[in-house]
C-alpha cells in the first residue's frame, strides 16, 4: 500500500524534535511525529511512556520546550486547546463530557446553534445539521434524545460528530475502545475507516495491542519519553512492537536479596467487585516481594483498595495469617496487620500542611496518648526514628511535609505505615514520580523488609521494577488475573502479553 509520503503529501499535522519537561522530569525528549491525510496512526508506549504529555502537546494544552508543532508544514504556536481546535484537531476521550440534560444536537453544537432572524435559535437547523452529521458518520442516534442514559459508545459518537462540526481535519483518540463491548468496538472502527476514506487523520492511541494492527497502518513507539520509531504495521509483529515498547535493560537499581518465603501472610480468594474486577485469587508469603502488573486500568488499585477495606467487595474472602479480615473495614484491616502505600501521595498518604512528624505518627496515635493527652515528645522520638532509618532529607522534622521532594514524601508515607510493625505491606505504585537515587533506595528498603520477614504486595505499572524486585509476577487484565508468572520465567515480553490479553508465546 503506498503512503502518502510517498506521493509528495504533506502532513496534515506534525511534531519535530519535540521536547517537554515538568520540574526534573522529561516526559518528551526530542520527539517527531507526522500525521497524514487519511491515514490512521497508532501511538504505542508502556505507561509513563510520554503518550499523554504528546496528545495534550497536539491538542494545545502543553506548549513544547524546545522543538516545534507544524499545521501543513508550517510552524504554529497554540495557546491553548482553542487554538488546536480552531486548527481543526480534535481529541475524543476515553470517557466523554456530556451535558447529560441537554440533547445530541444541543451538545454538539453547544454555543454555535444557528439562529433565525432576531437572534431566535433554529431548532430544526439544529437537527437538520445534526442528522447530517450521524449519515455522514454512518449510525443512527435520534438528535433530540437526552444525552443521559446514552452509552458510552454512543457518547464517544457524539464527541466525533462535535468534532466534525468543527470541520476537524485530525482526530486524536485517546483509549476509546477502553469501556466498549465487541459489537461497539466493531462498530467505531466503522466510524474510523469512514473518517479515514473522507480524508481525516487519525491518531489512535490503545494498550489493546491487537486494535493497533486491526485499525491503523503506520505506528509510533515512544519509551521513556524519547521516540524509538515511527514505521508501517506491515509485516510486524505483535511481540515486535512489544520490544519496541519495553526493551530496556534491568541495572544495579533493583539491589534484590534472595530470601526463602516463609508461611502464608495475605491470602486472597476469589475476590469479586462488580464492574470492577472479578474472582482474583492469590497469596503472598512471609519475606516474598509479589509484584501486581498491568495496565492502567487493568483493576490493580481497585484489588488492593478492596483488601485493606477502603472499597467492599462484594464476593470473596481475604485473610491475614489464616484469619478473615471484615469487609470493608480499614482499621480491622491495620490491627491484623495490613498497611497500604497508596498510588495518590500528596492526596490519599499525607496530610499536606501538617509537619513530617505528624503524617509518620498519624498511625500511631493510640501508643503515643497518655491520659487522654497526646505524648508530643513520644510522637516525635517515634517520626525521628522513622525519619532516620529511610534516611528522609528534611531541615527539621516540625516543618510541612509539602515542603520536601517528592522522593521524600514517598518515605514519610512509608514510615508512617512501617511504624505500625505490618505483617503485610502493599505498596501501589512505590517510586512513580520520584528520581532514579531515590527509586533505589526504596527498592533497596523493599528488598530490606521482604528479609526480615514482611509480605509485600507491590504494583507497578514500571516493568522493570517489577522484573527487578519481584519473586512472582501476578498479572491483571480487565479485571482478571491472567498471569502468575515466576522470577526466573519473567520478562516484559511476557508480562506485557499477559497485560494485553495476548498468551505468551
Amino acid at each position: 500500500m503506498t503512503h502518502p509520503s510517498d506521493t509528495g503529501t504533506a502532513p496534515v499535522l506534525a511534531l519535530r524534535d519535540v521536547s517537554k519537561s515538568f520540574g526534573a522530569v522529561r516526559a518528551l525528549r526530542d520527539v517527531s511525529l507526522e500525521l497524514f491525510p487519511g491515514e490512521v496512526h497508532a501511538l504505542a508506549g508502556e505507561n509513563g511512556a510520554g503518550k499523554s504529555t504528546l496528545i495534550k502537546t497536539l491538542a494545545g494544552v502543553h506548549r513544547p520546550d524546545a522543538g516545534q508543532v507544524l499545521l501543513d508544514g508550517a510552524p504554529v504556536v497554540f495557546h491553548g486547546p482553542g487554538d488546536a481546535r480552531a486548527a481543526g484537531i480534535a481529541v475524543i476521550y476515553q470517557e466523554p463530557t456530556l451535558f447529560p440534560d441537554l440533547s445530541i444536537a444541543e451538545n454538539i453544537f453547544m454555543g454555535r446553534r444557528p439562529r433565525r432572524a432576531l437572534g431566535r435559535i433554529d431548532h430544526r437547523a439544529t437537527r437538520d445539521a445534526t442528522a447530517a452529521l450521524m449519515r455522514r458518520l454512518g449510525v443512527a442516534l435520534d438528535p433530540d434524545r437526552p444525552a443521559r442514559g446514552l452509552s458510552i459508545a454512543d457518547q464517544q459518537i457524539v464527541e466525533i460528530a462535535k468534532a466534525l462540526s468543527f470541520d476537524a481535519r485530525v482526530l486524536i483518540m485517546d483509549e476509546p475502545t477502553a469501556a466498549l463491548t465487541g459489537s461497539e468496538v466493531a462498530r467505531l472502527f466503522g466510524v474510523v475507516r469512514t473518517l479515514r476514506e473522507q480524508g481525516a487523520a487519525v491518531l489512535f492511541i490503545s494498550h489493546r495491542l491487537e486494535e493497533i494492527f486491526r485499525i491503523c497502518t503506520r505506528v509510533t513507539t515512544l519509551r521513556d519519553g524519547g521516540r524509538i520509531a515511527s514505521e508501517p504495521l506491515a509485516g510486524m509483529t505483535e511481540d515486535d512492537l512489544v520490544r519496541r515498547m519495553v526493551g530496556r535493560d534491568l541495572d544495579e537499581l533493583y539491589p534484590k536479596q534472595e530470601v526463602s518465603p516463609g508461611e502464608v501472610a495475605l491470602s486472597v480468594r476469589r475476590l469479586t467487585r462488580e464492574g470492577v474486577f472479578t474472582d482474583v485469587s492469590f497469596e503472598v508469603r512471609r519475606g516474598e516481594i509479589v509484584g501486581l502488573a498491568g495496565l492502567v486500568g487493568a483493576g490493580r488499585t481497585e484489588v488492593a483498595r478492596a483488601i485493606f477495606g477502603v472499597d467492599r467487595w462484594d464476593a470473596g474472602e481475604v485473610t491475614v495469617d489464616g484469619k478473615p479480615l471484615v469487609n470493608g473495614a480499614p482499621s480491622t484491616a491495620m490491627a491484623a496487620g495490613l498497611a497500604l502505600v497508596p498510588e495518590d501521595r500528596r492526596a490519599q498518604g499525607l496530610v499536606m500542611d501538617m509537619s513530617i512528624e505528624r503524617n509518620i505518627g498519624l498511625t500511631g496515635l493510640r501508643r503515643t496518648v497518655r491520659a487522654g493527652l497526646m505524648d508530643r515528645g513520644a510522637e516525635r522520638s517515634r517520626s525521628l526514628d522513622w525519619a532516620v532509618r529511610l534516611q528522609v532529607k528534611y531541615a527539621r522534622i516540625a516543618d510541612a511535609v509539602s515542603t520536601l521532594s517528592g522522593g521524600n514524601q514517598q518515605k514519610v508515607v512509608l514510615a508512617k505505615w512501617l511504624a505500625t510493625g505490618p505483617k503485610v505491606l502493599i505498596v501501589d505504585e512505590p517510586t512513580r514520580g520520584i528520581d532514579v537515587g531515590t527509586k533505589a533506595e526504596v527498592h533497596r528498603l523493599l528488598s530490606e523488609l521482604a528479609a526480615d520477614g514482611v509480605a509485600v504486595l507491590m504494583i507497578s505499572s514500571d516493568l522493570p521494577e517489577v522484573l527487578g524486585m519481584a519473586d512472582r509476577v501476578l498479572v491483571m487484565h480487565e479485571g482478571r488475573l491472567t498471569a502468575e508468572i515466576d522470577r526466573t520465567d519473567a520478562t516484559e515480553e511476557t508480562v506485557m502479553a499477559a497485560a494485553t490479553g495476548r498468551a505468551a508465546a
